[in-house]
């Protein structure tokens, strides 16, 4: 188990010999168009079953409905009025601050200031309906509490510091299911083959055997990492909604993205995942969204459930002290 709390390089914790720089997503849902194209090549290139019948669910245009054991890629589908779209303008206000930069002696900065004072900041005529359309998927967090509570060592830190199960380890104990804030990772039920190790032309020598139980989510393509290739959502989407790349360079796009949206008026925007002070210490899956996270079905305010042990552990042994001290202060007045 690794660092519990705070800042840290999740890849370094891993302690692998061949260390590779961090890699992430960074979905820009300000350009997704609910094309589910990163859903049908996840399943593809991962050989995930299809969830349910294709019929489309009564709350939404959407028919797979959130991640699960079998769609490790979720794009999510959200109407939204003209006062709902009033409203995520003002929280994205009070949310958001880049604060303004300052550039040259004092006094300089002080004129360009009463410039910008004077400029017309109205935002653009607000809409009166939209879409907001985003392709969710497993965090990767900096600190995993599925990896944390995993009792088998099924799921492992790659060198690439993301997080992935491993299908023969996994005693489909369901531990991991409880340790993750986002819901991500489930268990498969239905018998259904397992992820291929193999591809291709290896089907036939290496077949899949069923993993009824076992825990399933995205690898973040593991397997096309190590080979130097994209993950295919990323590889599919077609208006780079989905952008791959290492961690520390999504995270400076996402934060130039919502700079010159704002620009543009647009103060709803906001970034989830890029602190790396916030109770899971930043994930590796970033996301920049046009409301409040609870909107997109995300915590406001995930925490790892490990971050308590540290703490628990000394109250614990706080406890056990003084239950010994009591113990033997009855000891030593029984013996009077």
């Amino acid at each position: 188990m690794g660092q519990l709390s705070g800042p840290t390089d999740p890849t370094a914790d891993a302690h692998w010999e061949n260390a590779q720089s961090r890699k992430g997503f960074f979905t820009d849902t300000s350009i997704c168009i609910g094309c589910k194209a990163c859903e049908v090549a996840c399943k593809e290139w991962n050989h995930n079953p299809q969830d349910g019948n294709l019929e489309l669910l009564e709350s939404s245009y959407d028919n797979t409905g959130a991640l699960g054991a079998s769609t490790w890629r979720h794009v999510a589908f959200v109407e939204q009025g003209r006062e709902r779209i009033v409203e995520a303008r003002e929280s994205g206000r009070a949310l958001v601050n880049l604060g303004m930069p300052r550039v040259g002696p004092p006094a300089a900065a002080a004129e360009m200031t009463a410039n910008l004072a004077e400029a017309d900041t109205t935002p653009p005529d607000t809409a009166d309906f939209r879409w907001l359309m985003s392709s969710d998927v497993c965090k990767h967090c900096t600190h995993a509490g599925c990896l944390d509570v995993c009792p088998t060592g099924a799921l492992f830190r790659t060198e690439f510091g993301t997080v992935v199960v491993q299908d023969d380890v996994c005693n489909g104990c369901g531990t991991c299911v409880a340790g993750c804030p986002f819901g991500v990772i489930e268990r498969r039920r239905d018998g259904t083959v397992a992820v291929a190790a193999e591809r291709e032309d290896r089907h036939a020598e290496h077949p899949a055997v069923p993993n009824v139980g076992i825990a399933q989510k995205c690898t973040l393509c593991y397997d096309r990492l190590v080979a130097d290739e994209t993950p295919s959502c990323a590889k599919a989407c077609p208006t780079t909604s989905i952008k791959f790349g290492d961690h520390d360079d999504m995270v400076e796009t996402a934060r130039e993205r919502v700079a010159a949206l704002h620009e543009q008026g647009l103060t709803e925007a906001r970034l989830y995942g890029a602190n790396e002070l916030d109770g899971v210490g930043g994930t590796g899956s970033v996301f920049l969204l046009l409301d409040e996270p609870e909107v997109y079905g995300l915590p406001p305010d995930p925490k790892v459930p490990t971050a308590d042990l540290p703490r628990m552990y000394r109250r614990a042994g706080s406890a056990v002290a003084g239950m010994v001290a009591a113990a033997a202060l009855a000891f030593v007045r029984g013996r009077a």
